[in-house]
């Protein structure tokens, strides 16, 4: 695994690795996970549908999940998204979408060439 490119695209590998006490074997396997994980479909289809209550479950899903494995990059976005849709500023948190959407498939893609996924 490619460290190096994971911290470029916002993973702080250090942190990460420290959580899962240096098992980086564990790691990988928990970010491959991610990438099989449906939530973010799910937070684009229910922003699309302007459906507040399941846009901010998966928002907050997701924000857990990036939180535990240290993508910093995405947990931020999420984490200020979900304060918006919690405030009921559900234009600015569905504004997001597209900043969201672009980091998301910034670190999906490099994950994948790292990870050796397709």
């Amino acid at each position: 695994m490619e460290l190096s490119s994971l911290k470029q695209v916002g993973i702080n590998t250090d942190s990460a690795i420290e959580r899962f006490m240096g098992n980086e074997a564990l790691f990988a396997k928990m970010l491959k996970k991610f990438l099989a994980d449906p939530t973010f479909a799910k937070l684009t289809a229910a922003a699309a549908e302007g459906n507040g209550q399941a846009a901010l479950e998966a928002s907050h899903t997701l924000k857990g999940v990036c939180g535990n494995l240290s993508i910093e990059s995405l947990f931020d976005l999420f984490a200020e998204q979900v304060v918006l849709m919690r405030a009921d500023k559900w234009d600015e948190a569905y504004a997001m979408m597209p900043e969201i959407t672009e980091k998301y498939n910034l670190v999906t893609d490099t994950l994948k060439s790292c990870l050796d996924v397709q």
